[in-house]
This record gives C-alpha cells, sequence and structure tokens, in this order.
C-alpha cells in the first residue's frame, strides 16, 4: 500500500446524499449544509461556484467539482444571481424567506421546478468521520476542478444513468460509483503536486523517500527504525533520514508515530475494538504504551476520545481554487 492508498481508502460513501437538480436561469443555491467534501458536475449548462474570498469559478458539462470544507457556499447560473434556495444540514431545503421546499414528482433523487431545464447537476455530499480522511481534507484545496477532457466521462454517464434507476441496491451502488469518480479525481490531482502541497504527497515519486512511506503504510504495525527502513530502501542511515525530513517536513519516526496514532483513532471508533487489539494492530507492544503516546501527541486519553463527538467538522486550510489540466 502506498500512502496515498492508505488515505484514499478513508472517504469511503455510506448513503451518501446524491440529487439531481434540473434548472432554469435565474437560479442560484446557498449551500450550508456542513458537509466536509462535496462534488458536483454537470450534465448540461453551465454554472458557477462562490466560495468565499474566492474567485468565481465556471464549470461546464462533464468538469468534476470538488469543494472542501464546511463553509457555506453559492452554486449559480451566474456570479451575480442572487441567492433563491438555502440547503441545510440533512438536505432541508427552503427558499430565502423561509418556506420550506420539498422534491418535486420528476422521479427518485430529482429536484427542480421544471422537467427539462436548461441546467441538470449533478451533486453528492459525504460526512466523513475518520481520522484518516481528516488528513486528507487538511491537504486538499478548497476547491479542486477536474475539466471534463482530463477526466473519465464514462464514469460520470454511469453515475447520471444510475441515479434515475431504481433497481435493486441501488444506494450501494450509487455510493461505489460516487467513490469511484471522487478517487479518479484525487489520483490526477496527487499524481500533479502543487509548490505547497503536503511532504507526503510530493515524496510519494522520490526514490528514496517513496519506497520508504510505502513501508510503512504497507505494514505500520512493523517494528520499523530508522536503520531498517534505509536497509529496506538501499541507502544509509543518515541519508534517509536527513531525505525524508528535508522532503516531507518530519523525521521517518515522527512519520510513523502520526501515521499509527491516526490509524489508532480510527480503530477507537469502532465499538467492539478493545485498546490492547488496536494497541497490536498499529504497532504498540501493550495498551499502556499506546495510551501514553496518544496522550502525548494529542493531549487526550485513548478513552476520553471514544468519549468525544467522531470528528468535528472544520474549516478547509487550503481556500484557493485549483484546476486541473
Amino acid at each position: 500500500m502506498d500512502a496515498l492508498t492508505g488515505l484514499l481508502d478513508g472517504p469511503r460513501a455510506r448513503g451518501a446524499f446524491l440529487l439531481r437538480s434540473v434548472l432554469d436561469p435565474p437560479w442560484s443555491l446557498r449551500i450550508q449544509d456542513g458537509s466536509p467534501l462535496s462534488l458536483i458536475t454537470l450534465v448540461r449548462g453551465e454554472a458557477y461556484i462562490l466560495k468565499q474570498d474566492a474567485t468565481p469559478v465556471r464549470i461546464e458539462p462533464g468538469d468534476v467539482a470538488v469543494v472542501n470544507g464546511v463553509e457555506p457556499y453559492n452554486v449559480a447560473d451566474s456570479p451575480g444571481t442572487a441567492p433563491q434556495i438555502i440547503i441545510h444540514p440533512g438536505q432541508r431545503c427552503e427558499s430565502v424567506d423561509g418556506i420550506e421546499m420539498t422534491m418535486t414528482g420528476q422521479g427518485v433523487r430529482t429536484w427542480g421546478a421544471a422537467a427539462d431545464g436548461a441546467t441538470v447537476m449533478i451533486s453528492g455530499t459525504y460526512q466523513m468521520h475518520s481520522e484518516v480522511s481528516r488528513r486528507l481534507l487538511d491537504a486538499l484545496p478548497g476547491l479542486l476542478i477536474r475539466p471534463a477532457e482530463a477526466g473519465d466521462r464514462a464514469l460520470i454517464d454511469l453515475l447520471v444513468r444510475e441515479m434515475t434507476g431504481t433497481e435493486p441496491a441501488q444506494d450501494l451502488v450509487l455510493d461505489r460509483l460516487l467513490d469511484l469518480v471522487l478517487v479518479s479525481v484525487l489520483r490526477s490531482w496527487l499524481a500533479a503536486p502543487a509548490d505547497d502541497a503536503p511532504g507526503w504527497q510530493k515524496a510519494q515519486a522520490d526514490a528514496v523517500v517513496g519506497p520508504a512511506l510505502r513501508l510503512i503504510h504497507d505494514d505500520p504495525s512493523y517494528a520499523w527504525t530508522v536503520a531498517s527502513l534505509a536497509a529496506r530502501t538501499g541507502v544509509s542511515r543518515a541519508s534517509l533520514a536527513r531525505r525524508f525530513t528535508d522532503v516531507v517536513g518530519e523525521s521517518p519516526m515522527a512519520y510513523l508515530t502520526g501515521w499509527r496514532l491516526t490509524l489508532a483513532a480510527d480503530l477507537l471508533r469502532q465499538d467492539d475494538a478493545t485498546l490492547e487489539a488496536v494497541a497490536r494492530r498499529v504497532g504498540y507492544g501493550s495498551a499502556f504504551a499506546l495510551s501514553t503516546a496518544f496522550k502525548r501527541e494529542r493531549g487526550v486519553s485513548p478513552q476520553e476520545y471514544r468519549r468525544r463527538p467522531a470528528l468535528a467538522p472544520h474549516p478547509s486550510p487550503l481556500p484557493r481554487v485549483v484546476r486541473l489540466t
């Protein structure tokens, strides 16, 4: 497993909210549902995504927009169109004057005032409760756009077609299709990291650090040392330590500790996982050793962490817009 596989394994849809919106200009939606990650793509027409403090971004049919962060944003036919509909948590919709709105009878997962509007938009939202996912969200830009020509149109077409059907297990199929679209976009983004990308992202292609990262992610419970990682990657201990720190921004052992505790945090959310079992799975010799490391790094004991609500929403740390080519 490489580092990217471990991170992308976290955002897995489970009953994700998917909606096909049929709209005629002028239209504008205010999205304030608190979702940490959303996908938007157009079947036809055009739209603008307006995030606070960012230039309006135009999307066309086949483009896929990944919106990161819980801050409210607008999707509209034009940057100048004022919001008409507000989408709240739980996908509750109301007009700007507070009137509750419901889906029309246009079919499964379809919303809109007209049967054949000028714009048809597919949107999907994730509700993530994973520490591994948090690591990915912290790295993502506030808005990531993959143009239609750079993507796999077949996936979008399949998602659109499945949304209009009523076949058995449709929720499961739609979740997996949404995942595939997201992973295909993120894989394109991760393949060409920006200058301000996190160190682990840029390190994937490094001839020395990349193999060391893959070893850590493939077997985090192994008793890795800098010497054993260096031996497996074919360089000296000093060379690996220096190169790893320069590229990733932290030492190999600091990265290993952070990754182990990230995995432990996810495992602790499982009701049937004992502290001793979690410790063994992430490379600690005892529950006491894990508890000591966990509290030192995160400021709370594993037991206190378990009692906390799962992953509180957080704003995107990178409000910039990235358009892939």
